[in-house]
Order: structure tokens, then C-alpha cells, then sequence
């Protein structure tokens, strides 16, 4: 399957020629540019020179909007290291920890420090933490199930987050 594995080489950021940390206002400008390079007006009307066309569109439609943005380079970031996931743990395995407007969400690593992610992270990722009571669960813009990858807070080793909308965690009160 030549063209499955080309389509994950060539991110949408290649696509746009822009950075993966570019901002809103640069990816515009990349996309402008590579709409008009890519224009099957401009160019002799080859079937690539439409399929090119579309795929500056579908990027351009991903990195426009904040929230599709986010969860597209969370699943980039997750593709690159999925051989360096150390373990797949559900919402169950994790701590939560209420910190008054935030809530922490804690995993130990085998190194003694911890994943961490809270929940004005996770919104930007697209996931909303909902509470009721004492417990909590994930609620995503997207289909779920989905993953969320968080790195260690010392060493290099990564958990992939399985999140099922029937899972959820107890919230502990420490300050």
C-alpha cells in the first residue's frame, strides 16, 4: 500500500509548506500561496494537478480551525512515537486531582514521575473532562474511542490514554 504510507509522510503542513508551530496567520498565507500554485486554472489540467488542489483544501480545512488542528497534531505526534508508547492504560488506571479551576489528571511512570495532563490542555485537544460528582469522564468533539499520548514529566517514555466514553475516574480533593 505505497499511497497509505505517502499520505502519512506528506502532513498537511508539508502540503501548505508551513511549520508545525507556524501560527494561524502563517498557515493562511502558506495556504494562499499553494491554492494558487495548485490551481488546475493555472496549471495544464492533469488529474494530479486536481488531486493536489484538493489535498491543499483538506489541509487547509484541518489547520483552520483550532480544535481540528489540535487533535491533527496530536494524532501526528502519536504516529511518530507509537513504538515509544511504554503503555496503554484506560481513564480508569489514571489519578485525578481537583485544583480548583483545573482538573490534573496523573499517571505514575516506571521512573517514579508522572504523566500529567489537566483539563485546559485536554480542551485544546478537543476533549471536555465532564464531572458528575466525584466523577469524571471524557467527552470528545470526534467519534470516540480516541487516544491521547502524554510524555513522561522525566524521562522519555510515553502512555497512550484509551478514551471510551464509559470510562471514567474519581476525583480526589488534595490541595
Amino acid at each position: 500500500m505505497v499511497l497509505g504510507n505517502q499520505s502519512i509522510r506528506e502532513t498537511h503542513y508539508d502540503i501548505l509548506s508551513a511549520k508545525e508551530d507556524a501560527s494561524y496567520e502563517d498557515i493562511r498565507t502558506s495556504y494562499r500561496s499553494a491554492i494558487l500554485n495548485s490551481h488546475p486554472d493555472k496549471l495544464q489540467a492533469t488529474s494530479e494537478s486536481g488531486d493536489r488542489f484538493l489535498k491543499v483544501q483538506k489541509a487547509w480545512e484541518i489547520l483552520s480551525d483550532s480544535r481540528s488542528r489540535a487533535l491533527y497534531d496530536n494524532m501526528l505526534i502519536a504516529s511518530r512515537h507509537d513504538t515509544f508508547v511504554a503503555d496503554d492504560i484506560s481513564l480508569e488506571d489514571v489519578m485525578a486531582e481537583d485544583a480548583g479551576d483545573v482538573i490534573q489528571l496523573f499517571y505514575q511512570c516506571r521512573c517514579g514521575d508522572y504523566y500529567f495532563v489537566d483539563s485546559l490542555e485536554l480542551e485544546k485537544m478537543g476533549y471536555a473532562l465532564l464531572r458528575d460528582g466525584s466523577k469524571l469522564s471524557f467527552e470528545a468533539q470526534n467519534a470516540l474511542p480516541a487516544s491521547l499520548v502524554l510524555p513522561c514529566g522525566s524521562c522519555s517514555l510515553k502512555v497512550r490514554i484509551l478514551i471510551n466514553p464509559d470510562d471514567f475516574v474519581s476525583i480526589d480533593h488534595h490541595h
